[in-house]
C-alpha cells in the first residue's frame, strides 16, 4: 500500500524566502504535495515575478495580495486570509521561512488551527526587540513544531529558550542557492558595465531596515554614511527607502552624492552579480550580510546588533551603526585570509525536506 504524500502549505511573501523557497520548493514537491501561498507582502510585484523566473520557484498556487499598513494590522489581514486557507486545504504542516510578517502570520494562523509549524531559520537572534524581525522570530519559534535551524548558535539560542519543539540542524538553504547560481553570476558583468564598475573597485550598499530609514534623524545619518564612503558606491533602492525619502525631502540629497549610482531594485542574478564582484557591502539586511560571507565579500552592517553573530566572530562583517567614522575604519581593514564554512555544505534544502517528512510531525 502506498503512503499518502504530505500535504505541505508554504507561505512565503519577500524577496529572501523566495531565495530560500527556490532551494527547497523543487526538492519539496518531489516526495510531497506542496501548496505555495504569496502573501503579497513584498512591495513591487513585478520585481516579485523576477524572482520566481529567475530561481526557477513554481509559481504560487495563492495569491493573497496583503501589503502596506502598519506590522500589526498587516499579520493581522494576513491571519485571517491565511486561516481560510488552512481550513480549505486541510495542510499536514505549514511551512514558513524567516522573520517576517508573512512568517509570524503563517504560524499564527496554524498554530489556532491545530497544524503543526516548520520553522525555516529558527533560532537565530539579534538580542535587539526593538526590531519588528526580532520579535516575529522568537513569537514564530515559540509556536512551532519543528525548528528547523541553519547553524549551532541558533540551535544554542534554542536549548538556552527551553522551546519544545523540536530542533533540527541542517545547515542554511542560502547557501545552496548561492551554490545553485554561482556559474550563472560569475561572468554576468552586463550590469557593471552599464553603470560604469570595476570589479573589486567600488562598494554595494542596501539600505530598508525601520530603524534606518522610518525617521528622518536616521535617514540623514544614513545619508551621512553614504557622504563619506572613500569608493565609488552602487545603491539599489529599496521601495521603502525611497518612499522616505521623499516623504522627509532628502531624495535631492541622495542623487547629489558624489560617485554613488542609485539604480532601481534588482533581481537576483542582478543583485548577486554586483555583489560577488563589489569590494565591500553595506548593508542593514540579514540575508544580505549572509550572501557576503557566503561569496567571500567584506561586509560592514549598518546595524548595532545582528542575528548573524559567527559572522562578526569570523571577522567577516563589522557592526557600525549609522556612524561614518566606524564605516571608514571599517572599510580599511582586510578581511581574514580563512572564511570556515558556517552554513553547511551547500545541501541544507535536502536536509530541510527530510525534516518535513519525518513521522513525528
Amino acid at each position: 500500500m502506498v503512503a499518502e504524500r504530505r500535504r505541505i502549505l508554504t507561505v512565503v511573501g519577500n524577496r529572501p524566502q523566495f531565495v530560500k523557497a527556490a532551494a527547497v520548493s523543487v526538492l519539496l514537491r518531489k516526495v510531497a504535495d506542496e501548496t505555495l501561498v504569496h502573501t503579497g507582502q513584498h512591495h513591487d510585484q513585478e520585481l516579485s515575478a523576477v524572482f520566481f523566473r529567475e530561481l526557477g520557484i513554481p509559481e504560487p498556487e495563492i495569491q493573497l495580495e496583503v501589503s502596506g499598513g502598519t506590522d500589526s494590522s498587516q499579520v493581522e489581514r494576513m491571519k485571517s486570509l491565511l486561516e481560510s486557507v488552512i481550513t480549505e486545504n486541510q495542510p499536514d504542516v505549514v511551512l514558513v521561512y524567516g522573520d517576517t510578517n508573512s512568517t509570524l502570520a503563517g504560524a499564527e494562523a496554524a498554530a489556532a488551527a491545530g497544524v503543526p509549524v516548520a520553522h525555516v531559520e529558527a533560532g537565530m537572534r539579534s538580542f535587539d526587540s526593538e526590531m519588528p524581525e526580532e520579535r516575529n522570530r522568537v513569537a514564530t519559534d515559540r509556536l512551532s513544531n519543528l525548528l528547523i535551524c541553519s547553524t549551532p548558535v541558533a540551535v544554542e539560542n534554542l536549548r538556552r529558550e527551553g522551546l519544545a519543539g523540536r530542533i533540527e540542524l541542517v545547515g542554511d538553504v542560502m547557501a545552496d542557492v548561492v551554490a545553485m547560481v554561482a556559474e550563472r553570476v560569475s561572468d554576468r558583468t552586463q550590469l557593471l558595465d552599464e553603470l560604469g564598475l570595476s570589479r573589486g573597485e567600488y562598494l554595494l550598499v542596501t539600505a530598508h531596515r525601520a530603524g534606518n530609514v522610518d525617521s528622518s534623524e536616521m535617514l540623514t545619518r544614513l545619508l551621512e554614511v553614504l557622504e563619506a564612503l572613500p569608493l565609488p558606491a552602487v545603491l539599489p533602492l529599496h521601495p521603502r527607502t525611497a518612499a522616505r525619502l521623499d516623504e522627509f525631502g532628502l531624495r535631492q540629497r541622495l542623487d547629489s552624492i558624489p560617485g554613488l549610482t542609485v539604480v532601481k531594485s534588482l533581481g537576483y542574478l542582478d543583485f548577486q552579480s554586483l555583489l560577488v564582484n563589489c569590494r565591500a557591502v553595506l548593508t542593514d539586511s540579514g540575508g544580505a550580510q549572509k550572501e557576503a560571507y557566503l561569496v567571500g565579500v567584506p561586509c560592514v552592517t549598518l546595524r548595532s546588533t545582528t542575528e548573524w553573530t559567527e559572522t562578526v566572530d569570523a571577522g567577516w562583517n563589522t557592526l557600525t551603526g549609522l556612524d561614518p567614522g566606524r564605516v571608514v575604519r571599517a572599510l580599511g581593514q582586510n578581511p581574514p585570509v580563512e572564511r570556515p564554512a558556517l552554513y553547511g555544505d551547500a545541501h541544507a534544502a535536502q536536509r530541510v525536506v527530510d525534516c518535513l517528512m519525518l513521522p513525528a510531525l
